[in-house]
């Protein structure tokens, strides 16, 4: 005897919301805040999918890396948009410059599912300060971290996207970027 299928959700479309910027920016804490206030959600950790290759991982920020980066976003576009058209609020949170955004682009249109792009970008000094002064098993290196900052400024058409989280709390942060996404501010995809 097989059991039914369950839906954990309603028939509703979900979203997937991209939560990018250099190392110390805030994208984990405050994507965990915003998945805790969304209903039903998915908190997608970006780094977590790297830390799945066992064997043979290549630090992500170095250039031999980019078609593992390529490889391990193909699979973290897969589950945010699987999610996503079972009805849930996805927020993915990692390194995901204007380099590899299509990725997303081209599933939210391909899957009529609504994509937010939004880019936190502390000042430089900030950046350090808080990516250096973190523990655990996360970039801490300061060269890293100033060229990932340098690669998310300046960003052409996605500068209205970018939201300088400078003096907010992670809080004043998460407020403002659902304020973003309720107003369409970062929509990049079919709304």
């Amino acid at each position: 005897m097989t059991s039914p299928t369950v839906r954990p959700t309603s028939l509703r479309r979900g979203r997937v919301t991209v939560l990018t910027g250099p190392p110390g920016a805030g994208k984990s804490t405050v994507a965990a805040l915003l998945a805790d206030r969304l209903r039903p959600s998915v908190n997608l950790h970006g780094d977590d999918f790297w830390h799945y290759i066992k064997q043979g991982r290549i630090a992500p920020y170095l250039p031999e890396a980019h078609r593992q980066n390529e490889v391990v976003l193909d699979v973290l576009v897969a589950a945010a948009f699987g999610y996503a058209r079972g009805g849930f609020q996805v927020v993915c949170d990692g390194v995901v410059g204007p380099w590899f955004i299509d990725l997303f682009r081209t599933a939210a249109h391909e899957q009529d599912v609504p994509l937010d792009y939004v880019v936190l970008r502390p000042d430089r000094h900030t950046t350090l300060e808080r990516a250096t002064g973190r523990t655990g098993d996360v970039l801490t290196d300061p060269e890293p971290i100033r060229s990932l900052h340098e690669q998310f400024s300046g960003l052409g058409g996605y500068e209205t996207h970018v939201l300088d989280s400078s003096g907010l709390t992670a809080e004043a942060t998460a407020d403002a970027v659902l304020k973003g996404v309720e107003q369409g501010t970062y929509l990049l995809g079919p709304g």
